[in-house]
Formats: C-alpha cells, sequence, structure tokens
C-alpha cells in the first residue's frame, strides 16, 4: 500500500493582522507547534479519516463530512478542482496545535494534507507548486468549509523557512507576493512567549466577530480601515527595524498593533488585555493579540533570560481576576511543511 507523510507548522502572525483579505500586508512566521498528516492510497472509492483530537470518519469520496472532518474533505475537493486524480485514501491526522487558539490549526491540518498527498502522487513541491497548494487549501477553508479567512495561514505553512517571517503583500490576492525575512530572534536574545488564553472562537461561524468586521472593512467602515491603513504601516516599519536590529522599535510596534485591534478593529477581549498589559509590565518589549481575535492568543517580544519571569507575571494576572492559568509556549521562527 502507497502511503506518505507530512508535517506543517502553524504559524504567529508577528504583525498585520486582519489585513489579509484587505490587500494588505502580514508578517507571519512559521512554529514548532504542528500537524502531522499520513495517507495511503486504497483501492476502493472510500475515504476513512482518523484524528487524535476527534471521532473518525468514513464515507464515499465525494460525501460531506461535518466538523473538522470538512477541512480534509476540503482539500480533497479543491486538489480535484485543479485536476488532481485522487484514489480512494485513509487519513490519519495528529496534532500539537492547539485548536481555535488563532495559531492556525486549521491551516496546517489543511497543508499536511496537501504536502502529504503531494508526495504519495509524486507531484513537485517547488516554491510554484507550494503557492498552487496554498490556493487549493485557501479555497478549501473559504469555499468548502465556510471560513472567511485571507489566505496568509496557509502561505505562512508552506512557504517558511528555519529563522525566517514570511512578508506577504496581498495587493494582488490572486497573486500574493512572499518574500522571506530574517528572523533571528535567537541571535538577539530573545524569543517570542505564545499565551494561550483558553478563549475560543471558530472563524467558520458566520455569526461570529470575525465575519462581521471583515463585512466592515468591505463595506469601507472608516474605523476598520484606519486600523488597517496604520497596521500596513506598521508592517513596513517592523522590516525596517528588524533589517537595523532595533528590537526595541519592533516591540514598539507590536503593542501600537494591539491598540489599534483592541480600539479600531474592535477584535481583542478581556484576556487577550489582561495578557498584553501584564506581559509589558513585566518586561515585553512588546505584546499584541494574534490571530482572528475574541480569544485565542497573544505573543510578547521577551528577553529570553526573562520568559520565564513574563509567565509567572501573566500567570498571576490571570490569578488576580480568577481565571484559569494560561498556557505558553517559547516559539521561534520555524521551518514550513514538508514531507517525512
Amino acid at each position: 500500500m502507497r502511503t506518505a507523510r507530512a508535517v506543517a507548522p502553524g504559524r504567529v502572525n508577528l504583525i498585520g493582522e486582519h489585513t489579509d483579505y484587505n490587500r494588505g500586508l502580514c508578517l507571519p512566521f512559521a512554529i514548532p507547534l504542528a500537524t502531522t498528516a499520513t495517507v495511503s492510497a486504497r483501492d476502493d472509492d472510500r475515504l476513512r479519516i482518523a484524528s487524535d483530537r476527534g471521532e473518525p470518519w468514513e464515507g464515499v469520496r465525494g460525501e460531506r463530512p461535518a466538523g473538522w472532518a470538512s477541512y480534509v474533505a476540503g482539500v480533497l475537493w479543491a486538489l480535484e478542482e485543479a485536476g488532481w486524480e485522487l484514489p480512494g485514501l485513509d487519513i490519519s491526522l495528529s496534532s500539537t496545535i492547539p485548536l481555535g487558539g488563532g495559531l492556525s490549526s486549521s491551516a496546517a491540518l489543511e497543508c499536511a494534507v496537501a504536502v502529504a498527498l503531494a508526495g504519495l502522487l509524486h507531484e513537485p513541491l517547488d516554491r510554484a507548486a507550494r503557492l498552487d497548494l496554498a490556493e487549493a487549501c485557501r479555497r478549501a477553508e473559504t469555499e468548502y468549509v465556510g471560513a472567511p479567512t485571507g489566505g496568509v495561514d496557509q502561505l505562512a505553512s508552506l512557504l517558511a523557512t528555519e529563522g525566517h517571517g514570511v512578508l506577504v503583500d496581498f495587493a494582488d490576492p490572486a497573486a500574493p507576493a512572499a518574500t522571506n525575512v530574517p528572523l533571528d530572534l535567537d541571535a538577539a536574545g530573545l524569543t517570542i512567549l505564545v499565551t494561550d488564553t483558553g478563549v475560543r472562537h471558530s472563524l467558520a461561524d458566520g455569526d461570529g466577530g470575525y465575519a462581521q468586521r471583515r463585512a466592515e472593512a468591505e463595506a469601507g467602515d472608516p474605523r476598520r480601515w484606519r486600523h488597517i491603513d496604520s497596521e500596513n504601516e506598521r508592517v513596513r516599519a517592523t522590516v525596517q527595524a528588524v533589517e537595523t536590529g532595533d528590537w526595541a522599535a519592533v516591540g514598539r510596534l507590536l503593542t501600537a498593533s494591539h491598540v489599534s485591534l483592541r480600539d479600531d478593529y474592535e477584535v481583542s477581549c478581556r484576556e487577550l488585555d489582561v495578557t498584553v498589559d501584564a506581559a509589558l509590565a513585566a518586561g515585553a518589549l512588546g505584546a499584541r493579540m494574534t490571530g482572528g481575535g475574541f480569544g485565542g492568543c497573544a505573543i510578547s517580544l521577551v528577553p529570553t533570560a526573562g520568559a520565564a519571569a513574563l509567565r509567572a507575571a501573566v500567570d498571576r494576572a490571570y490569578a488576580a481576576q480568577d481565571w484559569a492559568p494560561p498556557v505558553h509556549h517559547e516559539v521561534q521562527p520555524s521551518a514550513g511543511a514538508r514531507l517525512l
């Protein structure tokens, strides 16, 4: 039986939030938390999907599953739409990415399945092919599942390289331009602390705040566009600051991004704000929410030697609110999706 295995990472947006679907700039990087997909060809037309995070699903190819399995079926649909001929499949998934935390668990799942299928079918995985896979995975999430995402998550997972961010320009959404930007945090004695608030959201919820904000931006709401325009300028300034090694400036830009997301785009929440305030008070160079918002994760740019003290400070801030303690991850820019 033919089998292939691939891993695809989640991502953190260093800066550039809610700009992908507004023809703007984003600067994500891949993180060590990742999803692994193992795919095996069958000699019939059935599809079996198993995961360490949900009940297995089995059906005939073309049948539409509900819930998490729809993300897998969406990738198969999008690849067939692109001309791929797929056999019946057994697909097994495992992941270390927190679900709904704003770290692109869904995109990592999609990209892991897509890369594993490319390996199974001996399809190319060069840069051009990865751009095509990113588009297929975006279509899977947006058109098949119904989550109105902009495509940055899939591009980050497929194009990232270790020690780099991916600067993505969505001026032409049909052909976004992506450039690798060195982010040598380790050499600067810095780390990114990801704090998972435990508050969950679903981008596929059509009645949720994410869909509402997207509709408001598309309608030209001045307050929402004040964030978009200023965020694009912050992305440009961040790239310049990284290039000159001015990490203090990067920190200030991250914090300004959070203020804009909180006050102009209004996608933060109390837990995210408390996390950011506690991190800054404990010595972070900068901090901001990351991801779609309304919960999920915040990131803090912090000297590596001070990361433990910052974690403790955030934990105390949560305890003072009588909240369950958050979960922290220290991350560095990591490699993108690849065959194993």
